[in-house]
Parts: C-alpha cells; structure tokens; sequence
C-alpha cells in the first residue's frame, strides 16, 4: 500500500467520524426537543456540544471534501486556460496548492499553542454545575484535519504529475 493510498485512507475515516458526529448532534438535538415538549426538561449542554461538534465536523470533513474536488473555489479561469494551455494550468493549480499548503501551515502554527493553553489551563465551555466540556479535544481535532488537509493538497500535487496507470 502506498503512502498516498493511506493518506486517503486517513483522509476517508476522518471523514466517517464526521458523519458519525452529525448523526450524534442530530439525535442530541432530537431528544432534547423531546425532552423539552414532553418532560418540560431540556438535556444540559446541547448548545454547548453542537457548537464544538460543529467545528469539530468541518475540520474533520474539510480534507475529504479537497480529496473529492468539491472544495469550493472559482476556477472558470483556469477551465479556459487548460483548453488552451494545458501545461501553463497545471503549473498554476499546483501555485494554488503550494499557497494553500502555506494557509494551512500558519493556521496549524498559530492554533497550536491554542491547543496547549487549552490542555494546561483546563478550558471548558458550560456553567459550572450544569454542564461543562473540555475545549482541547475540539482543538486537538482543528490540527489533526489542517494537518490531513495540508497531505491532501501535497497528494493532488503528486498525484498532477504523476503518470496515470491503466
């Protein structure tokens, strides 16, 4: 198995856990209506683990999203400069890849230490004595997706010049 095969792998099963948490916020929010409507008490943090759950799926969605080229971006330019020039495309797109590839370093570089302030300094989000979580697992998720995103775009730009088999 290559490297690029496994890095899709990681990519797809970041993906999976993504939908798993938007099942689970789903059947959060389900049952807390329910428990609103029918027993007059609602579940203590629903807002709080939808708003982290929310952050969570994009960053663990956004590497699979690049994967399938549905990452949203204009490129009718580009389409008219590949008909033409197809070389001149290639090399731009890989230009657009590297920049984003350095996007994404920076984010990782400076919510790094966002991730450490949270871990050392305990954060959370709730009231205390109704219901609190913890931020770093979120946080944590933030750099495991721009890191897979940032493999991502380094394997769309192998994979550009690499031969094709079969």
């Amino acid at each position: 198995m290559t490297l690029l095969r496994v890095i899709d792998i990681c990519t797809q099963m970041l993906n999976v856990i993504g939908s798993l948490l938007i099942i689970g916020i789903m059947v959060l929010i389900g049952a807390d209506v329910i428990g609103r409507g029918v027993f007059l008490r609602p579940i203590a943090g629903v807002p709080e683990i939808v708003s982290l759950a929310i952050v969570a799926i994009v960053f663990l969605q956004l590497p699979s999203t690049l994967n399938a080229g549905r990452l949203t971006r204009s490129d009718a330019v580009l389409h008219k400069i590949a008909t033409v020039y197809p070389v001149c495309a290639k090399h731009m797109e890989t230009a657009m890849d590297m920049m984003a590839i350095a996007m994404m370093a920076v984010i990782f570089r400076f919510s790094l230490p966002l991730l450490q302030k949270s871990w050392t300094n305990n954060q959370f989000v709730g009231a205390i004595g109704d219901f609190t979580a913890p931020t770093w697992p979120v946080k944590l998720i933030i750099l495991i997706g721009i890191a897979t995103l940032i493999l991502q775009f380094v394997v769309r730009i192998i994979r550009r010049y690499t031969p094709q088999k079969g």
